[in-house]
């Protein structure tokens, strides 16, 4: 009777403690104490043996993520955290089932290690081992610290194998989008030009494919209407979706890049999956299914936009992490865009003030020779007479009040050149016979020019209508390119004409002078310029006629070039023009004219 008690008795207190198992396991616990255990390998909790129980039990009510494999075909256990960290669509279908079938994605990883704690009864460990996990319907990359250990049976034989992991996605990838963001940094630290910028945005993706497999760059024309590719890294140079020029006015275009400027945001675009050739897949054995086009805000003055587009990593889903981490990418690149421009500005108005600065020492050498030279000739009959203590003989006059008029002429064009250059001067644009104009001032110079043994050939025959011009600027204009043929000319001829070409009034004044040698050119207009060694009447000058012309002629909106043949009879041709009909509008109505010479 008291043996009947017993066994009772034991009964009993195995039953309780049976019931007391899964306490305190949280929702795990619950699934687990409502579970038909019959219907897995392990069979009911009450013939489970005490060393699994206890096991269980430490699982259940731990803060750690664990899971138990037990018996022939590690029926799979495990808790909250780990349910909840790693499982994922998994739980609760993983629980009693064979690990093999619950982990079949990674079980060439694990079988191995899990075997050998098996075999040999030794502890495994791994820190931030990279899994692909399926626990979201896709393969996801995953990366976990964790050891797994034996569990022997109530006997001392290992029966099973104990895990405690702890997941390090989000600490792995972070520090590898951070380490790509410092990469992309510390190059566009050094970036002074846009082409260094692009430059180091290649070689960041390509640093570290992982989350970018691959990246495009492009910029849009001023106009709006293309955008050109300046960054490639990651995809072959004739891949369809690295086109060099996109016509964003064009329909169907791979990337949207228009309606992303239109609505900035960040777009994503499924791609397709199909595509031949495919996407580039960078380091991982599948191309993205999807990628991001980020406009590229500018910072500070902009001369135009762009966009960023990169391919997503197929391993890893599209969350706000991942956005904000191409944020940060995009926004460094704008950041160093914006850096370089600014660069790049002040490199151009440094080389501008040394120029400027050029340009003033030349100007102050010539006008100091030009000022030099009048003065002393008129000292010298001035101080003639006051030493004989009589008056200045005509001759002696005369090269005083030539000088003079040289001081006066010198004067007057700095001054009239920096009104033009300060945008003080006002013209006056009214209708005028340009043909009977440009003769009566080309005839002034007949006199001079015959007189130093050249001919002179007039031919402005009526222009059909009247041009705007201000008279007084085109007396400048005419009188300043005649004056110049004539100081280069010693034999030979001096050529006016003006005609009616395309509805616009065309200036030509040409000459059989000593010619400019092709690398002076382009420097004719140059302002201070003048061409040392060149064959002249006199070497007076101060290097701003041309350069008054040009400005005058910029005023009646026309242009003017200049050209030379190399001969002994080089032509030397100088044209300004604007448009002899049209109306008044900011002083000649034109499109085109030209000065050659």
């Amino acid at each position: 009777m008291s043996c009947r008690r017993s066994t009772r008795e034991a009964n009993t207190i195995e039953l309780a403690a049976v019931s007391k198992l899964f306490d305190g396991g949280g929702e795990v616990g619950a699934l687990m104490r409502d579970l038909d255990w019959s219907r897995t390998s392990l069979g009911s909790p009450d013939h489970w043996p005490q060393s699994l129980r206890t096991v269980v039990q430490i699982a259940l009510t731990s803060r750690y993520a664990m899971w138990i494999g037990w018996g022939p075909d590690l029926a799979f256990l495990y808790n909250d955290t780990y349910a909840h960290m790693t499982l994922g669509a998994k739980h609760p279908w993983a629980l009693g089932r064979p690990a093999r079938e619950v982990w079949s994605e990674i079980w060439p990883q694990i079988a191995p290690r899990i075997d050998k704690v098996l075999r040999t009864g030794e502890a495994t460990f791994d820190e931030g081992l990279m899994l692909f996990l399926q626990r979201n319907g896709y393969p996801e990359e995953t990366y976990h610290t964790f050891s797994y250990s034996p569990l022997p049976d109530d006997a001392g034989d290992v029966a099973g194998n104990f895990c405690v992991v702890t997941e390090e996605t989000e600490r792995v990838i972070g520090e590898r989008r951070l380490a790509s963001l410092r990469i992309l940094a510390a190059g566009l630290a050094t970036a002074t030009t846009l082409t260094d910028v692009f430059a180091v945005v290649e070689l960041s993706v390509a640093d570290e494919p992982r989350d970018l497999p691959f990246a495009l760059v492009y910029v849009i024309d001023d106009d709006g209407r293309r955008a050109r590719l300046v960054a490639r890294a990651g995809i072959p140079e004739n891949h369809p979706a690295a086109s060099p020029a996109i016509d964003l006015d064009a329909p169907g275009p791979i990337w949207p890049i228009a309606s992303v400027l239109t609505n900035p945001g960040i777009v994503t675009l499924d791609l397709d999956p199909g595509a031949s050739p495919p996407f580039p897949q960078g380091p991982w054995d599948r191309p993205p299914v999807r990628a991001l086009i980020v406009p590229i805000a500018p910072q500070g003055p902009s001369r135009g936009s762009a966009v960023f587009i990169a391919g997503m990593n197929p391993y890893r889903p599209l969350d706000e992490t991942y956005r904000s981490f191409v944020g940060l990418f995009v926004g460094q690149i704008g950041a160093g865009m914006a850096s370089a421009r600014r660069y790049e500005e002040e490199r151009e108005r440094a080389e501008a003030l040394a120029a400027i600065d050029r340009a003033k020492t030349a100007f102050f050498s010539n006008v100091s020779h030009e000022f030099r030279t009048p003065l002393t000739l008129m000292l010298g009959p001035t101080e003639d007479a006051l030493a004989s203590g009589g008056t200045l003989e005509r001759e002696a006059l005369e090269t005083v009040y030539r000088n003079e008029l040289r001081l006066l002429k010198l004067v007057n064009s700095l001054l009239e050149f920096s009104r033009i250059e300060a945008g003080r001067t006002q013209a006056t644009y009214e209708p005028a016979d340009l043909a009977a104009l440009t003769a009566d001032l080309a005839s002034t110079f007949r006199s001079a020019i015959e007189r130093g043994g050249l001919t002179l050939d007039v031919d402005c025959p009526p222009l059909p209508e009247a041009a705007f011009v201000d008279r007084q600027m085109w007396e400048k204009i005419v009188l300043n390119l005649l004056s110049n043929a004539f100081k280069f000319t010693l034999d030979g001829g001096i050529r006016v004409a003006l005609r009616a070409v395309d509805g616009q009034a065309v200036l030509t004044v040409a000459d059989t002078g000593v010619g400019i040698a092709a690398a002076e050119l382009p420097r004719v207009f140059e302002r201070f310029h003048r061409i040392e060694g060149s064959r002249a009447r006199t070497h007076e000058g101060s290097g701003i006629g041309l350069a008054l012309v040009q400005d005058l002629v910029g005023l009646h909106g026309g242009t003017i070039t200049v050209a030379s043949r190399s001969s002994r009879s080089r032509a030397r041709r100088q044209r300004a023009g604007g448009d002899a009909g049209g109306h008044r509008h900011a002083g000649l109505h034109s499109r085109s004219g030209t000065l050659a010479r």
